[in-house]
Order: C-alpha cells, then sequence, then structure tokens
C-alpha cells in the first residue's frame, strides 16, 4: 500500500523540481495497485471518472465527485499539485486503504512504471485521430491547419502515435495487463469496469459499479465540465468542439475523414507495428473497409 508521498519541491529551480517529481514518480511505480495509460482522446478521461465515482462509494471517500475531484481519488501520474500524486495524498492521509491507479500519457520506458499492473485504453485509431485533431485546433489551439496535414504532422498525428504504439506495444509484456476498448466500455460501462475492477483486485460490487456507470453516462460528463471546466486547462466551454466531452460517438470519424485517409491509418499502423504488438494491443479488431 502507498506510503505518504513527499510534495515536489517547488523552489530551486527546475532542476530541483524535475529531480523531485522524478523521486515522487519512481516511489508511486513501486507502490501503486495499478496503471490508468492511453494515448490522447481514447477514453481515459471517461475510465478516470467512472472509477471515481466506484473508488467514492466503496471506500467511503465523502467526496462530491465531479471533473475537479476526479484527480484527488484516481490522479495523474505527476507531481502536479491539483491533478497529480500530491493531490491524491491529501485525500490518503489516515486513509491507507483507498487503492492507488494512477493514470498517465506518457509513452513507455523501461523502469517507468515499475511492475505495476497497467490498463491499458485504445479506441478506433480512427476516430481517435479525429477527436486528437480537435483537440489540437480547438482545445489546445497548438495546430493550424487541415486533416489532412494533422495526420501527417510528426509532433500531433499518425507518426506521434505509431511511435507511441510501438513502445508499448513491447512493454505491455513486462506487466500484467487488460487492454480495454473504448467501444466495449461504450457497449457496456458496466461490464467493462468490472472487468477493470477485477483485473485491479479491488472488491467487486455489482450495485456500486452499476451506479458509477450511471452517474459517468457522457450527459452527466458534459454537464459537469460544462459547469467546472477541467483544472489546469483554459479553454472555451462554450464551443463543443474544444471539449474534453466532445462528441464521445463510435465511427464519427466518416463524417470527417475520407476512405483513403481512414484506411491509410489503419495501415500505418498495421505496416509499423511488429504483429504481435499489434495484436496486443488489440487493434486487429478495427478492420478496414
Amino acid at each position: 500500500m502507498l506510503r505518504l508521498l513527499a510534495d515536489p519541491v517547488r523552489t530551486g529551480g527546475i532542476a530541483r523540481r524535475k529531480f523531485a517529481v522524478y523521486g515522487l514518480r519512481r516511489r508511486a511505480a513501486r507502490e501503486a495497485d495499478g496503471i490508468l495509460a492511453s494515448y490522447l482522446k481514447a477514453g481515459r478521461t471517461w475510465t478516470r471518472y467512472a472509477l471515481s465515482h466506484y473508488l467514492n462509494a466503496q471506500y467511503g471517500a465523502g467526496l462530491s465527485v465531479d471533473m475537479q475531484s476526479t484527480f484527488s481519488l484516481v490522479p495523474n501520474f505527476d507531481g502536479d499539485p491539483v491533478r497529480g500524486l500530491p493531490a491524491f495524498r491529501r485525500l490518503r492521509e489516515g486513509r491507507k486503504d483507498l487503492p492507488l491507479l494512477a493514470v498517465s500519457h506518457l509513452g513507455y520506458r523501461r523502469g517507468r512504471f515499475g511492475h505495476a499492473p497497467v490498463v491499458f485504453m485504445v479506441r478506433d485509431p480512427r476516430d481517435m485521430m479525429v477527436s486528437a485533431y480537435f483537440h489540437a485546433t480547438r482545445h489546445k489551439r497548438n495546430f493550424e491547419g487541415g486533416i489532412d496535414a494533422f495526420l501527417a504532422s510528426e509532433d500531433l498525428g499518425v507518426p506521434r502515435l505509431l511511435r507511441y504504439y510501438r513502445g508499448w506495444g513491447e512493454g505491455l509484456s513486462r506487466h500484467a495487463h487488460l487492454v480495454l476498448r473504448y467501444e466495449d466500455m461504450k457497449a457496456d460501462t458496466a461490464g467493462a469496469l468490472g472487468e477493470v475492477i477485477g483485473f485491479l483486485g479491488w472488491p467487486v460490487d455489482e450495485a456500486r459499479i452499476a451506479q458509477a456507470a450511471e452517474a459517468s453516462a457522457f450527459d452527466r460528463m458534459r454537464e459537469q465540465e460544462l459547469r467546472t471546466g477541467l483544472p489546469g486547462h483554459s479553454y472555451d466551454r462554450s464551443e463543443e468542439s474544444s471539449l474534453r466531452t466532445r462528441k464521445g460517438q463510435v465511427g464519427g470519424f466518416a463524417g470527417h475523414l475520407s476512405p483513403e485517409q481512414a484506411n491509410g491509418i489503419l495501415e500505418a499502423l498495421k505496416a509499423g507495428l511488429p504483429a504481435e504488438a499489434h495484436r496486443r494491443l488489440r487493434l486487429d479488431s478495427y478492420p478496414s473497409g
């Protein structure tokens, strides 16, 4: 069980702060009950939110779970005082029974996540790339250009996704892992949550799982985001395309990608990944056509 984590050093220069965060991550990696990892726009925020509701009820944390407090229950795998491990530490004082599931979008590096079990989320890469495009152009506003240029971008598009999947496709072989598809979460949220909870070895309470699934329904999450936004993010919540809860659709890529673009994404991943990694990441469940 995780011991109390020291807050990262906030003074003394960039090098000292980086060293403090590195040490914080190393301790968390050794002692975490699990890591929830995914590429951008694969449903990680939704899964965190749903699991936060479950943990809050199962362990009597007494929080009103929203898009802000969710980080106190399922924190990021970093030193951010509001969204990261220090925020979780404040909740954990005197509550050593509460398990730690740390959330990360970092690429895989040997030793980075210790030997922790990993829940790795995947989503149809075509939907993910479309969502990432809107995230970059509307939410982050760090890209200008059409979607074709975005897909080709080394820093933001398919080449970046391919690098990420190369690392994790091989790295998952070193961890106990569960690959969770976004589409399965959409089809049966309670069933998918139960699978995650069972994999992590948490107590399985079917009634609370069903309640968590209902509380994290897309419309309810959107209401929360519109009301409070996300901590550490400044964006126009009145513009639908800038929201984290933008659409949440399965197969919505068809309205934004040509057949050539859509098939090109899948073909690039199949050609660029070892066959074993492609299967391990369950990418073969997304056929072209």
